[in-house]
C-alpha cells in the first residue's frame, strides 16, 4: 500500500495565533513540534496498516516545518514548493492507494478557526467552488479525485470536520480543535496524537474505496481578493471575468485547470 500524507499547521492541537504559524515568532517551534509529532502518528498509523510506501508533503508556508528525523524511515518528504499546480498535493499520482490530510483547518470566511483562510492567509476573502465556499482541504481533496485516489482521513478544527463529512461521510475525521471566535477549544495535544494513529489505521484497514470522492462536471469559482488591485490583475488571466473590484471568476470542465489557474492567480 502506497499512502501520501499532506500536511499543514493551522490545524495541529492547540494552535491559535498567527505567530504560532510563523518561523520567525518564538511561538512557532512548539507547534512546529506538534505538526511533526501529528505527522509522524499517521505515518505510524499507516505502517500499522500495512502501508510499504509513505510520501508526506509539508505543506504550511516556507514547506519547511516537519523534523525529518521524526518520521519512520520508508518515508519521502517533499521541502519546499515546486510550483506545480497541485501545491499541497505536490507529486501525488494513480499509483497512490490513499490520501490523509494532518492539520488542515477550516476555510477563508468562516468562523470555525482564528486562523482560517483558503491558500492566502491574507490577500484571500474567500473562494468558492459551485457557490460552496472552498478550503484548502476541498481544493486539493478535489485533485485527488480526479486521479482516482481516496481520501481517508483528515484532522484538524471541528468546522472543516463537517465540511469533510458533507463530500465523502465515510472518511474518518478527528477534530482536535473548536474554534469560537478568536479563541480555540483543543484536546490533549498527546491524546491527539494517539487518536490520530488510531484513526489513521483504521481508516487504511477499511474499504478504501468507499472514500473515493466524485468530482463536479463542470467547475464555477469565484475569488475575492482582499486587495482589488489583485483582482484587477487576475482578470487578465485567460477566461477569467471580474465580477466587481474585488471579486473574479473562472469557468472550466477540466479541474486541473482550476488548478493552473489557482497556482497563477493567487
Amino acid at each position: 500500500m502506497k499512502v501520501y500524507i499532506s500536511a499543514d499547521i493551522e490545524g495541529v492541537t492547540g494552535i491559535t495565533h498567527w505567530n504560532e504559524t510563523d518561523k520567525g515568532k518564538g511561538d512557532y517551534g512548539y507547534f512546529a513540534e506538534q505538526m511533526t509529532r501529528e505527522v509522524a502518528a499517521a505515518c505510524e498509523g499507516a505502517l500499522r496498516a500495512g502501508a510499504a510506501e509513505i510520501w508526506v508533503k509539508d505543506a504550511h508556508e516556507t514547506g519547511r516545518n516537519i523534523d525529518p528525523e521524526a518520521l519512520p524511515e520508508i518515508t519521502r518528504l517533499i521541502r519546499g514548493w515546486s510550483g506545480h499546480p497541485f501545491s499541497m498535493v505536490q507529486e501525488l499520482d494513480e499509483s497512490f492507494d490513499a490520501l490523509l490530510f494532518v492539520g488542515y483547518h477550516s476555510w477563508a470566511g468562516s468562523n470555525h478557526n482564528p486562523l482560517a483562510h483558503t491558500m492566502d492567509a491574507h490577500g484571500i476573502q474567500y473562494i468558492k467552488m459551485n457557490g460552496i465556499y472552498a478550503s484548502e482541504f476541498m481544493i486539493h481533496a478535489y485533485a485527488a479525485a480526479s486521479l482516482d485516489v481516496p481520501v481517508v482521513f483528515i484532522s484538524g478544527d471541528k468546522g472543516l470536520m463537517e465540511e469533510a463529512k458533507a463530500m465523502n461521510g465515510s472518511m474518518r475525521t478527528l477534530a482536535v480543535n473548536e474554534g469560537i471566535g478568536d479563541s480555540t477549544i483543543s484536546i490533549h495535544p498527546q491524546v491527539a496524537v494517539e487518536q490520530i494513529k488510531k484513526e489513521v489505521e483504521l481508516a487504511l484497514k477499511g474499504d478504501l474505496a468507499l472514500c473515493k470522492i466524485e468530482v463536479p462536471e463542470y467547475f464555477e469559482v469565484e475569488i475575492s481578493f482582499a486587495a482589488h488591485k489583485k483582482a484587477y490583475k487576475a482578470s487578465f488571466y485567460p477566461g477569467m471575468k471580474q465580477l466587481s473590484a474585488n471579486a473574479v471568476s473562472f469557468e472550466s470542465h477540466d479541474y486541473f485547470e482550476v488548478l493552473r489557474m489557482m497556482s497563477f492567480v493567487l
